[in-house]
């Protein structure tokens, strides 16, 4: 092949590169003689065109070297070629200086500005909250947190987790939004180091709060992570209380080992589970829980009234006109919902549901009961129950063990799912332990495809539950929640083409695809992320709350239930509120609230109402729900 003439222009080109590569002092070079070949002709032009320029060439050129040497801060010192040399040098050598000091000064700046934003300077902040590792549990921690300290005059977060700094910011800015009063401090590193964690200083911190990533080594990094944070709180006496979650079980003792006696350590694929559950049996559940948990609404408080000692616990029930009492603190055991005869101790604590601390104020509410209109017939029995549960993920087995522990005879639960040898088996397994009240039966099939939900007759079913693969599973690496969604929509083209209602709870890992999800109105959708979120927020605020919110979402304690209105008050009848509490009392049950049937698809609320006034007459119709905390 014929070889390409090389032009002049690559030449030049060549040889410019070449001179270039030979390091700073070329470069240098070419600065000053482009420098020169710019300012020379221009300082000449302006000495020309000047009419008061000498007259003779010598002068001229001696203005046109001043001018040239002011622009360049050479001195343009004229006279004998050492007396210029000399002035020459002197410029060059304060240049030198200067550019150096600039120079010195930008790379510290630099570096410190680098430093600030690797996020590795510490944290110096008194009774702040702490929260370590990155999920998406943090934005719902850091969201209620912010709404929690929002009356507070200087309150302030900081987040620690092996992320860049900027990047944290930038996804709680947009996610969180205005953080308002509250210092929003994040900081970068490993959480597993001591070192590290000293960062946020702990040790003057008012809480520690340890998140669980989405991975599966998410729990044995909890636990380590607990570990690097009692060692960096090595010879503290008193230090801060720590708010932790795992995914699995068989973690939680030693999460509770490694936090200390103080710790509080959360089961999350256990209480998702339960509540899955619990509101797959009573839909609309759901929407109570995040009532009751954000800090948005009425929230969890303990009292002590000094009047109510001595006297039965039923009594406490209707003694606080704006609040509602749902159980005892004897010592520290938490008692939801006691027989209503139990005496109230002088040091016992009510458990009360209020809007705030100080609007729990005591008042006799029995003036408002009217005794004629109570239901007086026996409870709506419980019957067997169908159960359609799509997908399958590793909190699957839990609900079918949930679902277990209070079927009644002749219970079913379909499962429709197309995973491998492992989801047979433990589906498998599932079936196959103790107990002959619910029958478990396995179908494999692709619930994201429209001839698998045809080929069900899921309007048969009392629930569906609709489960998606878990983040770390590698099913769904972009987004687990993406198979639920179209399974959604598929289920809700069932519903138009029917016209009848589908009793539908499904589990979301993201909670920003709620809004995406094709759902009914008010159907219950649970974020096992946000759940998890709220808990802990919950209880970094209000430590003493652990035990109670641990009995309350227990697989065998009381716990909130859906109850018809009929069982308590006779449909069409109008009265107040607390005859509705008196008629829980009566069947051994804390009234909270209701649900009514025809404000179900009015957002925001859905037909729920938690903790209203005693005072409050409205008609109770059959359709309506009565909101207690009690049994099954």
């Amino acid at each position: 092949m014929a070889q390409r003439r090389t032009t002049w222009d690559d030449r030049v080109r060549y040889w410019f590169d070449s001179t270039l590569a030979r390091g700073a002092s070329a470069l240098v070079g070419w600065m000053a003689l482009l420098c020169l070949a710019v300012v020379v002709p221009a300082s000449a032009l302006v000495v020309w065109t000047d009419p008061h320029a000498p007259e003779s060439l010598p002068d001229r050129l001696a203005q046109v070297w001043r001018l040239t040497g002011e622009t360049l801060r050479l001195g343009g010192t004229t006279g004998t070629p050492l007396r210029v040399t000399m002035s020459v040098l002197l410029a060059l050598v304060a240049l030198l200086y200067v550019s150096t000091l600039v120079g010195l000064i930008t790379t510290a700046l630099t570096e410190r500005l680098t430093a600030l934003r690797r996020g590795r300077s510490t944290v110096l902040e008194q009774g702040h909250v702490v929260v370590l590792g990155w999920s998406e549990q943090v934005f719902t921690v850091v969201g209620e947190l912010l709404a929690a300290n929002a009356n507070q005059g200087r309150a302030a977060v900081a987040v620690l987790a092996d992320r860049d700094k900027t990047t944290m910011e930038e996804a709680l800015g947009t996610k969180v939004g205005p953080v308002g009063r509250t210092r929003l401090i994040c900081r970068s590193g490993p959480t597993t180091d001591p070192a590290v964690l000293a960062l946020t200083s702990p040790a003057t911190a008012g809480v520690v709060l340890v998140l669980p990533r989405d991975e599966p080594d998410a729990d044995a990094e909890v636990v380590k992570t607990l570990l690097a944070l009692r060692a960096a709180l090595a010879g503290v006496k008193d230090r801060p209380p720590v708010v932790a979650a795992v995914r699995d079980d068989r973690y939680r003792l030693a999460a509770g080992l490694a936090a200390g006696p103080g710790g509080v350590v959360l089961e999350s694929d256990t209480v998702t589970a339960r509540l899955i559950v619990q509101a797959a049996r009573r839909p609309g559940l759901s929407l109570v829980h995040q009532e009751l948990l954000d800090f948005a609404g009425d929230e969890f408080y303990l009292l002590g009234e000094e009047s109510l000692t001595g006297r039965p616990f039923g009594d406490a029930l209707l003694s606080y006109p704006t609040s509602s009492v749902v159980g005892l603190v004897c010592g520290d055991t938490p008692l939801l919902n006691p027989p209503p005869h139990t005496a109230i101790g002088p040091d016992d604590l009510l458990i009360v549901i209020s809007r705030d601390d100080d609007t729990a104020w005591p008042g006799e509410c029995g003036q408002w009961v009217e005794k004629e209109v109570m239901a007086s017939g026996p409870a709506t029995p419980a019957r067997p129950e169908r159960v359609l549960l799509l997908g399958w993920n590793r909190r699957a087995p839990l609900m079918v063990e949930q679902l277990r522990r209070r079927a009644r005879p002749g219970s079913v639960v379909d499962v429709v799912a197309d995973g491998g040898e492992t989801t047979v088996r433990q589906v498998r397994d599932c079936g196959a332990s103790h107990g002959t009240g619910l029958a478990l039966t396995f179908h494999r099939g692709d619930a994201t495809r429209p001839e698998t939900l045809r080929g069900l007759d899921v309007h048969s079913y009392d629930s569906v539950i609709v489960v998606g693969d878990d983040p770390a599973s590698g099913q769904s690496p972009d987004d687990p929640d993406n198979r639920t969604l179209v399974t959604l929509l598929l289920l809700r083209q069932l519903e138009e083409l029917t016209g009848r209602e589908l009793p539908v709870v499904t589990e979301l890992v993201d909670d920003r695809n709620r809004a995406l999800a094709p759902l009914g109105p008010g159907a219950d959708v649970i974020i096992s992320g946000k759940l998890i979120g709220l808990l802990m927020a919950q209880i970094s605020q209000h430590r003493h709350l652990a035990a109670v919110f641990e009995e309350l979402f227990s697989a065998d304690g009381a716990g909130i239930r859906l109850r018809p209105a009929g069982d308590y008050v006779l449909p069409g009848c109008e009265t107040a509120f607390a005859t509705v509490v008196a008629a829980a009392r009566g069947r051994g049950e804390c009234a909270i609230g209701y649900r009514s049937h025809d404000d179900a698809s009015t957002h925001p609320g859905y037909g729920v109402r938690v903790n209203p006034p005693k005072s409050e007459r409205r008609r109770w119709t059959a359709a309506d729900e009565v909101i207690v905390v009690g049994t099954d």
